[in-house]
């Protein structure tokens, strides 16, 4: 779409009458559909065609490939949409619709290509729709039209061709179907005050635009939207834009509203959005220019749960606005939360919508955690009102382009919105750490792909991974460092106002950040783009390896497995041009290019009593190690004094030593060596990096002789840090200021009773028991209460559990639902176990959306993994109808995190083998599986009985 396209006044006045007259078209047709359904019955399977489905034979025709052909670009659509929010006769929960699309012909064709899944179309004439020329142009006969699956395409051949350079008019009656599948034009359900209510939502992102409506749907097919909505009295129409005051309308003696909406700016298809609801709202106005609003269900509303995101989103927005140096274009920003919502959120244009726990903070029940993450998942969705909306990839090949700046950007624009909480840091543990660990597989891949490999829906679908966007952010902030925050700025806001309202690809930024750096006159060893393309084009990510004898450098691919099979060839044949950050001993920090797999720095090679440190505060997106002395020296640092070390390098020291023990280049006792300094730290970052690295060692070793003298280490290491925090607040009556302290408070409480601390089992199941005496007063800290609920439900029985469970059929506060479903995971009964997971085949005790998570939580108790991997294969079918295929490979994966015995290792693969005709044989979830559980069995064999002795030999010199 070219730059500056927009629609003249006068012409947007005609659209409005043209939608008026749509919505009368459309009551007709509604009218009409009783008659219409026999002939073309709607059902779960999907609708059937109006006319039998008919595809010409012969050779790979256009309407073959899943990409659609340049002949034609949209303008603009103007569609009117009635959804019925109450069941028809046959139970089925319809909307009627019509819609036209003005394109342009840019090259002369006789075939329309245009994507329709899921719609039943009335015909005209005996076809599925009708062209007009526009501008005195003639419009072609049509010759026949037909659906054609699987590239989910309206076909319209033409007796004669469109002429390049005029413009078009494709209209389109259909019927369709709410289904509650939480993707396209969908139907979420909820309880309120007793009574079942039902809302019309959408989630087009990313190719479900074309269930609700016929359209070109390519993100870089973009065009302009008119969106008229028919809704029944009592509830409010939303869309991208703000409304025009809407009329009634009266069909069949129901007097319904109608609502249209002011053009939408020019757009990607994935992003049209419209919701019809009964909800309540907060508003305010940022800078008096742009309306904020936040819309939930009435009862949320009233308790003021949505009031801290409406004090948070106006401030986000004028943070990017001030960043990128470039307005927010629109007039308002809804943000919307629904009971049902497959992603977390998604960043439609001026309406976006979130799952509840996303967007809804209690503060009386809410934890800090709650908090985070609702001014995370804000500022990540809003972020994209320039990256993804204003600016969008050309294809789904490059989304990280972008869920990248996104992820990125929601650090910076959380931190902006809480300062005290060291936003900036935490990026480190939720992002770049957990995309390390799936990018040192020999079954990863880059961040960036040729289009000619992602083109079906499946293949798209795939894209949204922890590559695209943790590993995304974390090359960003990486190139960031790089060129300084101000250039990186300035380079961005070239970028947005050269490509605004278009697509792009990943050499067009790489351009302006080169010119950018140009004027800045930094002076880099290569172009921005050799430096980058290695970083995006190639899977993985280097090992950086530095001898402090001798100063010598050198990379190479980390794998976590070294015999692991890398089958992506690699044009830069892996390798990287890498930054690094260093600093010895009394020293400033200093960079370093390495440009080649080797290198010598003189200044690198230490003296015998220095230590040299590199990565500094993990900058750069790459692992270090170290000849033995100089580990020992850093080693001996953290035992001495491990404030000398940034925190963030300790937790990098922590991270990277047990991923080299894990690849089999230090030994496995280096790695728990660097925990030992642990009695004495009291920062939750390195905290948290060792508990997760612990308890992955937990996790292996959970069912063998090694786990006694696990806890018993763990135990020493976490009762000063118990005995800390009971201290500084006061046998704990006082809540701590900072943050990071309040979660590091929880998790103290929570290794201390997962190994047995003196006093901390009787401290949570003390506070639960006083809550069940008084059910309606809960004291527990909002921090704590994952943790208390959750250890008072292991130590107890029926009792606690029922407990639990009739406070989380009650709750009205999503967040505290979520604790309440996780712990009662955290039993040892395996009879409730197998209760637990037989309530996830009746939506009436547990619903959709958390059916997966319940299984995933019982499977990560030592005591449910085997029950819920017996649940998986036993319930199978009805599983995969209900969360589909791909969604349910990932489960695969979680629940088999675990599995490290060749017994576990053959039972998957012989799973894999009796399912493998209903997978999609692009799905690498299993290969990915198999290949951590083949790590793991080759964990164990070597480290086992070596874990075991270093143990009890440290566990017995620890004196706390």
């Amino acid at each position: 779409m070219g730059e500056g396209f927009y629609i003249s006044g006068a012409v947007a006045v005609v659209c409005v009458v043209a939608a008026f007259g749509a919505a009368v078209t459309i009551i007709a047709l509604s009218v009409a559909y009783a008659q219409e359904k026999s002939k073309s019955p709607l059902s779960s399977a999907g609708p059937e065609t109006t006319i039998p489905h008919t595809t010409p034979s012969g050779p790979q025709q256009p309407w073959h490939y899943y990409r659609l052909p340049d002949s034609l670009l949209p303008d603009y659509y103007n569609m009117t949409l009635w959804p019925r929010l109450k069941p028809d006769s046959d139970d089925l929960y319809i909307f009627t619709g019509n819609s036209s699309v003005v394109f342009t012909c840019v090259r002369e064709t006789d075939l329309i290509l245009i994507h329709s899944s899921y719609l039943n179309f009335t015909t005209f004439d005996g076809f599925h729709a009708r062209l007009k020329g526009l501008d005195g142009a003639p419009a072609p006969r049509v010759k026949m039209t037909w659906l054609e699956d699987p590239t989910q395409y309206l076909v319209v051949q033409l007796q004669s061709p469109l002429q390049a350079g005029s413009q078009y008019e494709l209209l389109t009656e259909f019927v369709g179907e709410l289904f509650n599948d939480l993707r396209g034009f969908y139907r979420s359900e909820y309880t309120e005050d007793g009574v079942k209510k039902v809302v019309a939502t959408t989630q087009m992102q990313p190719t479900d635009a074309r269930t609700a409506f016929p359209c070109f749907d390519e993100p870089a097919m973009k065009a302009v939207f008119y969106i008229t909505l028919i809704h029944p009295q009592g509830t409010v129409a939303l869309s991208n834009t703000m409304n025009y005051e809407p009329v009634n309308v009266t069909v069949n003696g129901e007097v319904l509203i109608q609502t249209s909406f002011e053009p939408t700016e020019i757009m990607s298809t994935y992003l049209v959005a419209f919701a019809v609801c009964d909800f309540g709202y907060n508003e305010t106005k940022m800078d008096a220019n742009v309306l904020i609003r936040v819309w939930a269900r009435r009862k949320a509303i009233e308790e003021g749960q949505g009031k801290y995101a409406l004090e948070k989103a106006g401030p986000i927005l004028a943070f990017f606005e001030r960043y990128y140096n470039s307005s927010y274009t629109l007039s308002k920003s809804d943000q919307i939360a629904f009971p049902d919502f497959g992603a977390e959120a998604m960043e439609n244009w001026g309406l976006v919508t979130y799952r509840e726990a996303a967007l809804l903070y209690n503060p009386e029940v809410s934890s800090d955690e709650d908090k985070y993450r609702v001014v995370g998942t804000i500022s990540h969705e809003l972020a994209h009102m320039w990256f993804g909306n204003l600016v969008t990839m050309r294809w789904w090949n490059n989304l990280w382009l972008n869920e990248g700046f996104a992820t990125y950007f929601s650090y910076l624009g959380a931190d902006y919105a809480e300062p005290q909480w060291n936003m900036k840091d935490l990026i480190v543990l939720n992002e770049i750490i957990g995309a390390m660990a799936v990018d040192a597989l020999g079954s990863s891949w880059p961040l960036s792909t040729k289009e000619e490999h992602i083109v079906r829906p499946e293949d798209i679908n795939g894209q949204f991974n922890i590559i695209t966007y943790s590993k995304g952010a974390a090359v960003l902030r990486m190139l960031s460092g790089l060129v300084t925050e101000t250039v990186f700025s300035k380079a961005l806001h070239m970028y947005l106002e050269e490509f605004k309202y278009q697509n792009t690809v990943y050499t067009d930024l790489w351009k302006h950040l080169q010119m950018a750096v140009d004027k800045a006159g930094i002076s880099l060893p290569h172009s921005v783009e050799d430096i980058m393309n290695r970083w995006i084009l190639q899977m993985g990510f280097p090992l950086v390896t530095i001898n402090t004898q001798t100063g010598k450098i050198t990379q190479q691919h980390f794998l976590l497995d070294s015999e692991s099979v890398v089958s992506r060839p690699s044009e830069f044949n892996y390798e990287w041009f890498i930054p690094i950050t260093w600093i010895k001993t009394g020293g400033a920090e200093q960079q370093h290019w390495l440009l080649s797999k080797e290198d010598t720095n003189t200044d690198m090679a230490l003296g015998a009593s220095a230590w040299l440190l590199a990565n500094i505060n993990m900058k750069g997106f790459y692992r270090v190690n170290y000849d033995a002395e100089n580990w020992e020296r850093l080693l001996a640092k953290l035992s001495s004094n491990h404030q000398d070390i940034p925190v963030i390098n300790r937790v990098q020291i922590i991270d990277d030593a047990f991923n080299l023990a894990r690849a089999k280049m230090v030994c496995t006792t280096l790695a728990l060596r660097t925990t030992t300094f642990l009695h004495k730290e009291v920062e939750y970052l390195p905290w948290k990096a060792a508990s997760r690295n612990l308890l992955n060692f937990f996790y292996l070793l959970d069912r063998s002789e090694v786990i006694g003298p696990m806890k018993a280490y763990v135990k020493k290491l976490v009762t000063p840090l118990f005995k800390y925090f009971k201290d500084q607040t006061l046998n704990w009556t006082k809540v701590p200021e900072r943050p990071t302290d309040r979660q590091n408070r929880a998790n103290a409480i929570y290794l201390a009773c997962k190994t047995g601390v003196v006093g901390c089992r009787e401290l949570t199941t003390g506070w639960f028991r006083e809550w069940m005496k008084n059910p309606a007063t809960n004291n527990i800290s909002p921090n704590l209460k994952s943790i208390v609920y959750c250890s008072a439900i292991a130590a107890g029985g029926v009792a606690e559990w029922d407990f639990v469970w009739g406070m989380y059929k009650n709750a009205t506060v999503i967040s505290e639902a979520s604790k309440f479903r996780r712990a009662l995971s955290c039993t040892k009964q395996p009879w409730l176990l197998n209760r637990y997971l037989q309530y996830c085949l009746d939506p009436e005790k547990i619903e959709l959306r958390d059916g997966i998570s319940v299984i995933i939580d019982i499977a990560a108790n030592p005591i449910g993994l085997y029950l819920a991997w017996d649940f998986i294969r036993a319930n199978w079918e009805h599983l995969t109808h209900e969360y589909g295929l791909y969604v349910f490979g990932s489960i695969i994966d979680r629940l088999c995190t675990r599995f490290s015995t060749e017994f576990d290792y053959k039972q998957l693969l012989q799973f894999k083998q009796d399912i493998e005709k209903e997978m999609d044989p692009e799905d690498a979830y299993f290969e990915y599986t198999l290949e951590r559980i083949k790590a793991n069995i080759d964990w164990m064999a070597l480290n086992k009985k070596l874990v075991l002795d270093w143990l009890i030999n440290e566990t017995s010199k620890l004196s706390i």
